[in-house]
């Protein structure tokens, strides 16, 4: 077996083990949370209610930990991770070192995971009453099993020969099959990452993809009412607490989409906003189903009538939020989309 040299392979297993603990806290957090809003009983109602909310407290602590572990994978050049490699490099400032961790695809997953635990730690601490007592339950169900099924896509492990996500703490030496990582020392042959694309390196790369990203997160919050709403025969008392998440999300993805528009004029060279690239596209349809879906909840609080119609667009919103990222992550737009996932 060979013994490479200059290897740092404890933040790597240290990402690894903290992607499992929120895989599996996530899970905890669904089944607690969907047992406590079952259940009539007080206390066990409360006791499931608490299990839920800590498992959700460590599955937020968890990604955090994640996400300062590839920073400081990044930050220390560690090539040894093929991350790092792909996406980092020595002459990049510290603001591009951290928005390099979203260049990539594990990367913008990992923030869009961070997002929906900020949004759901909101949830739970809310002082909203309606809230508090009694949707924070259900909601916190839907969210906490999105979350589950989200890390699933930087989980990186096999089942049956099929790797199942890419984990951003793989090795180099695992991906690139070159006669170079056979060498114990392949390190020092290693001078300096590829780093991020050269149009990249713009400071509307620090910003644009997190606000983003949070509309997109923000989503979830009227699709998890409007499941809660099914699910617990509400149909009609979750629209008055919908409306202000809603259009929340409306605002952020709007301010996102702008932001994109704007860094298409000012520096990727494409003549302006990329109206014929189909990766936006996808980002506007979601926003313009959240404001058909703001209409017909206020249409439905103000005449009664939409209901059906507030439930589908709000559904639609996030289905569609899923649907773009298919789209732009699996590489079915390569051909006809320079700003996909390829």
């Amino acid at each position: 077996m060979i013994q490479f040299e200059g290897e740092h392979l404890l933040p790597g297993q240290l990402g690894h083990l903290f992607v499992i603990i929120a895989m599996v806290s996530s899970l905890m957090a669904s089944l607690a949370f969907f047992l406590s809003n079952r259940t009539s009983q007080p206390e066990e109602k409360s006791s499931w209610f608490n299990i839920g909310k800590y498992s959700f407290i460590v599955h937020a602590i968890s990604l955090f930990s994640i996400f300062g572990i590839i920073f400081y994978i990044c930050f220390h050049h560690y090539y040894e991770y093929m991350y790092a490699y792909k996406h980092a490099s020595k002459e990049l400032e510290y603001k591009y070192l951290l928005a390099c961790i979203w260049e990539g695809q594990e990367g913008s997953f990992l923030l869009w995971t961070i997002w929906h635990s900020v949004l759901g730690l909101i949830i739970l601490n809310s002082r909203n009453i309606a809230i508090k007592e009694t949707w924070r339950t259900p909601l916190m169900s839907v969210i906490s099993f999105a979350q589950f099924l989200l890390l699933l896509m930087i989980l990186g492990v096999y089942f049956f020969g099929v790797r199942i996500g890419n984990s951003p703490f793989t090795l180099t030496r695992n991906e690139i099959p070159a006669p170079i990582f056979s060498q114990p020392n392949y390190l020092s042959f290693l001078k300096d990452g590829m780093g991020l694309n050269v149009l990249l390196r713009n400071y509307w790369m620090v910003i644009h993809p997190p606000v983003l990203f949070l509309g997109f997160a923000s989503t979830i919050v009227p699709f998890a009412f409007a499941i809660a709403g099914l699910q617990t025969k509400r149909f009609t008392e979750w629209v008055k607490p919908a409306l202000p998440w809603t259009l929340f999300s409306i605002c952020i993805l709007g301010v996102g989409i702008m932001m994109g528009g704007k860094w298409a004029y000012e520096s990727l060279s494409f003549g302006g906003y990329w109206a014929w690239d189909p990766v936006e596209n996808a980002s506007l349809v979601p926003w313009l189903i959240l404001v058909a879906g703001v209409h017909t909840l206020l249409i439905y609080q103000s005449t009664g009538r939409s209901l059906r119609a507030a439930f589908l667009f709000s559904i639609l919103g996030f289905v569609f939020v899923l649907y773009s990222t298919f789209l732009t992550r699996t590489g079915i737009l390569g051909d006809t989309s320079v700003h996909a996932f390829t």
